[in-house]
């Protein structure tokens, strides 16, 4: 049995030499031979129990998984379900402390152990930990838990309701969702960060005196360890550090001495040389072992993953390793869950789709309104990919028992994900706080991470003395103090099959059905405008980007990566504004990101992009769209150039009115000395002839643990083997193996949801497939389409070594690191196109006191005027005489009025016209006058205009400016902000 355990061991991942930590010091999976039952029963909870008709799962599993883009997400099932497991204590692993660590549930639990209540969790985010040691036997145990995921499920002892179990964006992924572990420990050991229930902090590592250059710095390790033996104990602690192809780089000890029934913090730190730093696309990571030893006899070990990068909030940027960063990504759905399974896939598809969004060229992933699991942030770190990461809430600050809830789960995600080098920045709110709110949540921060080179803040937080960062939604905020980063800036929607209004189905911008009371065609756009709308957005961050003056914007997060089963406004139940649809396929918007954001601040000037296909019917004429970082951009047909392409947002270049014809359409981009760039090319696809399948799945293999899947994709190719995109015939799949079918997502009934028989939209699509537990063996999957080649394919699916009960799957301990942008650690100096011109002194024509408010840096105040036209006007003295050519100015009501105006440079006029409605920023560009003061006049009525007037769920209306309704005067002048610059 010994050789058999430590056979085990090694298969798993323990090498020999430290087979003795391993015996005592046991963590394995907790997830195999689970029985579900759904509804309530009285006696669920008894030992002896008969559940042999209970349905057998493996988890992670929520029990209403087939709930996802099947239902609506107010529709989701919730209720009572019960969770069991029976097993034996294993052998050769010390009994003395045994842990149960589930990563979340959804979204109560009650624990009972062998018949016995033992604990309760209600937050339905956050991890929570158990010690079960004084309820175990020898022989059979036997776990059941309550769990209740109902939407207005109260605390039991405050029947407080929690503000963030919200049917508008929390996807209800019943009962145990996510992982569950069991640790085995003696009587002396390093606790776990599971703050709730068991109290504990676990490990904390960190990094001081960060010198990126010289690639070192100094590495703290702080560790919990308990003593519940009735003697004192003293030995040694060791650090060992193994760099990310597993070589131990550095050892450091320290003696330890603890009292018998008590617990206590030891610390230790030591020079850490040649260090390789997680960056962006740069998953490097090294792993931590603490080890603790009595007489030379290993009693304790954990080994933790991190990484070590150097970040910085200041003068409104932020940094990563000493160089600008600016945020560029996506405000993704916590639950980032796929069709028909929800959040609870396997971990390598949470890379897959995570290293996605960094294949986009997005840096940052904002988490929405409740923390993500562990799988997820695990899958940042190995991706290289910056997180924002909320704790739990809704769209206001709150006040009672219901903020309390929001500040404990703040605690417990600072303990738990404190280690991950992606976490960057800490989220208070998905709305303003009170500063005494934001008080309290940084306390949280100081106390338990306090080294971890993280800012707190929240959204809005625009006047805030104590958040570390901030930024609106859906406009544009700059600052010269901490970052201001746009946590939801584009929330427009396309179905991937809509291409545009020459292509079946023929979806004209804005066509679609109104729903819930709102015009749903305001956002509801074709493939070919859902890029233009991206690139337009993405435009007015940009122009104020890093190194456009002292005050600036610090990027923005698109709302969101992929389609989601949330808070949707179309005919369709979930949400379309993804850049990838729900199975992780491509819109053209992803690739117009991919080309904006290819860089830190600036984009690489190679990238280029042709919107939509080149198949259409003879005498189409349709405008060509690309999307480029080059200054100009040539349009070939046929090898036959075409006209000149109109510029506009900086990155798209439009050839109007092209008349379709079958061939080679060729895009080509220049830099502004009209050296070649880069180039794209189209060709036309013939008739389909076959279907085409591709097996998609972890670098790690294919695992029978009954939770590891394959994702297989379908393509409808011609005779070339090229895709041809403008048609969606129906693929039946058959397969024959241990696995079971869970499917993919198209229009059809139910979303096609479980059917094994769906549309290849616009020529592909893609399907999921779950291994069974314990059932290796081989895979035999067809797909077929009425008058097309068929495809077929095999794989192998390997077995799982287990131990009991007991099993440690190829899970994403041995998933590898994405690296593909490379260290970063050279990209030159920030590029600086503008500089700020300080402004002095400012009179106006009326309101004079306020008149500070318009350059303060403060976008919450502003200078207005008082109605009348003949004073509206102010003007800016500058600290010196200097030549000034551009100006930014942020008028109140930006998206919906346009002001005409006249600005003066001493007594020259320098503009005389209408400003246009924007994100935030109005800008005018001017040839260069020297003067010392700068003079905004409004010559007439001001004018409503409906460009950028979205309305938002339930009719709120869209942020316009300061809070005062003077969106209906026509003599008004507000100036919330104005930069005044010289052009480098």
């Amino acid at each position: 049995m010994k050789n058999l355990f430590l056979i085990v061991l090694m298969l798993i991942g323990w090498s020999p030499e430290i087979t003795v930590l391993a015996q005592s010091n046991v963590t394995w999976s907790f997830n195999a031979d689970w029985k579900l039952m759904l509804g309530e029963q009285e006696d669920a909870y008894r030992q002896n129990l008969d559940d042999s008709d209970w349905k057998s799962i493996t988890l992670p599993y929520a029990w209403n998984e087939g709930d996802a883009f099947s239902k609506p997400i107010h529709e989701h099932s919730t209720g009572i379900a019960w969770y069991r497991k029976s097993f034996e204590l294993p052998d050769n692993v010390p009994l003395e402390k045994v842990f149960l660590e589930f990563e979340g549930l959804r979204f109560a639990a009650e624990f009972y152990l062998n018949g016995e209540w033992i604990a309760r969790h209600e937050n339905g985010v956050m991890a929570v930990g158990l010690d079960i040691s004084k309820y175990l036997k020898k022989g059979k145990n036997v776990l059941a838990i309550r769990t209740d995921n109902r939407w207005d499920y109260k605390e039991k002892a405050s029947n407080s309701v929690f503000q963030w179990n919200d049917k508008n964006f929390n996807a209800n992924y019943g009962g145990i969702p996510k992982n569950v572990w069991i640790h085995f420990k003696n009587e002396l050991y390093q606790t776990l960060p599971l703050y709730s229930n068991l109290k504990t902090t676990g490990t904390y590592i960190y990094a001081k005196d960060i010198d990126v250059a010289k690639r070192k710095l100094n590495l703290h390790v702080e560790t919990e360890v308990a003593n519940e033996s009735s003697a004192v104990k003293s030995g040694n602690w060791e650090i060992r550090v193994f760099d990310a192809e597993s070589k131990l780089v550095k050892t450091f000890n320290k003696k330890f001495s603890l009292a018998a029934g008590s617990k206590t913090m030891l610390s230790t730190q030591a020079l850490l040389m040649q260090v390789n730093f997680w960056n962006w696309g740069y998953g490097y990571l090294y792993t931590v072992e603490s080890s603790l030893s009595i007489d030379n006899k290993q009693v304790d070990s954990r080994k933790i993953k991190t990484g070590f990068r150097k970040t910085a909030f200041k003068n409104g940027m932020l940094y990563l390793n000493d160089q600008v960063i600016m945020a560029k990504g996506y405000a993704q759905r916590t639950s980032n869950e796929w069709p028909g399974v929800g959040l609870s896939v396997a971990p390598w598809l949470s890379d897959f789709s995570n290293q996605l969004m960094v294949e986009s060229n997005a840096n940052m992933v904002r988490w929405m309104h409740v923390s993500p699991w562990k799988q997820d942030v695990e899958s940042c770190d190995r991706v290289g990919l910056m997180q924002m990461l909320p704790a739990g809430d809704a769209e206001k600050d709150v006040e009672g028992r219901r903020w309390e809830q929001r500040t404990e789960l703040m605690r417990d995600v600072i303990i738990y994900y404190r280690n991950n080098p992606s976490v960057i920045l800490y989220e208070c709110g998905n709305e303003s706080i009170s500063e005494q709110h934001m008080a309290e949540m940084k306390a949280i921060r100081d106390q338990y991470d306090p080294y971890g080179g993280r800012a707190i803040g929240s959204r809005e937080m625009l006047d805030s003395k104590l958040a570390e960062y901030g930024g609106e939604m859906l406009y544009i905020n700059k600052s010269a103090k901490h970052p201001m980063i746009a946590t939801e800036y584009m929330r427009d929607e396309a179905l991937r099959k809509y291409w545009d209004e020459h292509t079946y189905p023929f979806h004209k911008e804005g066509e679609g059905p109104l729903y819930k009371g709102n015009d749903a065609s305001d956002y509801n756009r074709n493939q070919d405008q859902f890029a233009i709308e991206a690139v337009r957005r993405w435009y007015e961050y940009w122009r104020v980007r890093p190194g456009t003056g002292k005050r600036v914007s610090s990027g923005g997060l698109n709302i969101i990566f992929s389609d989601s089963n949330t808070d949707y406004r179309g005919e369709e139940n979930y949400r379309r504004s993804g850049e990838v649809d729900a199975m992780r396929i491509p819109k053209d918007a992803f690739f117009a990101h991919q080309v904006m954001w290819n860089g830190w601040v600036d984009p690489d000037p190679k990238g280029i992009h042709i919107v939509g296909h080149w198949n259409y019917d003879i005498g189409t004429v349709k405008d060509v769209l690309v999307v480029s970082a080059g200054d100009k951009v040539e349009l070939f047909l046929n090898n036959k150039k075409l006209g000149a392409a109109e510029q506009s947002n900086r990155f798209l270049f439009t050839f109007p009115a092209v008349r379709f014809e079958p061939g080679e359409l060729k895009a080509v981009s220049y830099d502004s000395q009209g050296n070649k760039l880069n180039e794209q090319i189209l060709k036309t696809a013939g008739i389909p002839t076959q279907v085409k399948l591709k097996l998609i799945h972890g670098a790690n293999g294919i695992y029978a643990d009954g939770h590891d899947m394959v994702m297989v994709e379908v393509e409808v190719l011609d005779a070339n083997g090229q895709r041809c995109p403008t048609v969606s015939p129906i693929v039946d799949f058959s397969f024959e193996g241990p696995i079971d079918w869970i499917g993919g997502i198209a229009q059809g009934p139910n979303n096609c949801i479980g059917s094994t028989a769906l549309p290849a939209e616009a020529g592909i699509n893609r399907v999921l497939l779950r291994t069974q537990y314990g059932k290796p063996g081989t895979v035999h999957i067809k797909a077929m389409s009425n008058g097309l080649k068929a495809d077929s394919l095999n794989f192998r699916i390997n077995n799982i070594e287990q131990q009991g009960t007991y099993f440690q799957k190829a899970s994403s301990e041995n998933l590898p690191s994405y690296q593909g942008r490379g260290a970063g650690l050279d990209i030159g100096a920030l590029k600086v196109v503008r500089t700020s011109l300080p402004i002095a002194s400012v009179t106006s024509g009326a309101n004079q006191t306020q008149a500070k408010a318009s350059f303060d840096d403060n976008e919450l105040t502003d200078w207005v005027n008082d109605g009348k036209i003949e004073n509206a006007w102010i003007s800016y003295r500058l600290e010196k005489k200097a030549l000034i050519d551009e100006i930014d100015m942020k008028l109140n009501n930006f998206r919906s009025k346009v002001f005409p105006l006249a600005i003066y440079v001493d007594d020259q006029k320098v503009f005389d016209g209408t400003t246009s409605t924007s994100l935030g920023y109005w800008n005018v560009k001017f040839p260069a006058v020297e003067g010392s003061t700068v003079k905004i006049q409004l010559k007439g009525n001001t004018e409503g205009k409906s460009e950028n007037k979205h309305a938002e769920i339930g009719g709120k209306k869209l942020d316009d400016g300061v809070a005062r309704n003077d969106a209906g005067s026509t003599g008004t002048l507000s100036i919330i902000e104005i930069d005044l610059y010289k052009r480098h």
